[in-house]
């Protein structure tokens, strides 16, 4: 790694935990002032992921809870997850749609932003859901639409995991070409175990990666030898490839693997001097 966006990928790095038990200790290895996202789990309702939030705001981190659409109620839920966050200092939130059933008003991610806006929202940063690889039940012209109507409300995009670095270039290249403007911050695995990895890109739908992993023999050697996945030919080719598309950063998947990709991460940023 020796370019200076691959440097800017790797220092403008956030990383996303599951509110779990024991989260908070794993976060703890994170250094202090990093921004941690904090996911939110339609069998476990909003609240652990507020409270986890909170929490680690506390404790001196960015916090970036994540706000499933389809697990918030109606508007007075809506407004009493923003008060909560609010008195509690978290000033970011990333909005999804969310998996599972739809408990309430909100059905996509879409209609909860026009709310918030409504509501006159406290939060200084909003992040939406970019698709290199679409999406395994929404089609791809309502997904590209989505994304531009979503745009007004949102500061940024974080994009679905995926490992194959040419179709994050292509499908960031086709959204500027739709006049989407918002800083793109890249979502990739962290130094996570393989098998996790594998499960979760065949749950959400990421087929062409899987693909990519199948042709590519240098990679999926890497899936196959012990020990955990690391992501460093791919940060290193968007570095070669994504000069000029306003990538911002990297956002690590953990899974709660923290340790060993705080590990990583820190080795990798020690590489480039």
């Amino acid at each position: 790694m020796s370019n200076g966006l691959t440097r800017s990928l790797l220092a403008d790095a956030d990383f996303e935990v599951i509110p779990l038990q024991g989260t908070v200790e794993k976060a703890s290895l994170i250094a202090p002032g990093t921004t941690v996202s904090v996911t939110a789990s339609p069998s476990r309702g909003m609240a652990v992921t507020l409270d986890l939030a909170v929490r680690l705001q506390e404790l001196g981190y960015q916090a970036v809870p994540h706000l499933s659409a389809r697990l918030i109620e109606d508007r007075h839920h809506l407004s009493a997850i923003i008060k909560r966050l609010d008195d509690g200092g978290v000033g970011r939130v990333f909005i999804a749609g969310g998996d599972g059933p739809i408990l309430g008003r909100y059905e996509d991610a879409l209609s909860l932003l026009r709310d918030m806006a409504d509501a006159g929202h406290p939060f200084l940063d909003v992040g939406i859901t970019g698709y290199p690889e679409g999406h395994p039940s929404i089609p791809s012209d309502r997904l590209r639409q989505a994304l531009f109507d979503k745009q007004q409300y949102a500061t940024y995009i974080v994009t679905q995991m995926c490992f194959n670095p040419r179709s994050i270039v292509e499908w960031v290249e086709s959204v500027r070409a739709d006049d989407v403007v918002l800083p793109v911050k890249v979502g990739v695995p962290g130094a996570v175990e393989p098998t996790r990895l594998l499960r979760v890109a065949a749950k959400i739908g990421v087929g062409d990666s899987i693909r990519f992993l199948a042709k590519n023999r240098r990679t999926l050697l890497r899936f196959l030898r012990p020990g955990p996945y690391r992501p460093d030919r791919l940060i290193e080719s968007l570095g070669r490839t994504g000069e000029g598309l306003g990538l911002d950063g990297i956002h690590l998947f953990t899974f709660n693997q923290v340790e060993s990709t705080v590990r990583w991460h820190g080795r990798a940023l020690e590489r480039l001097g």
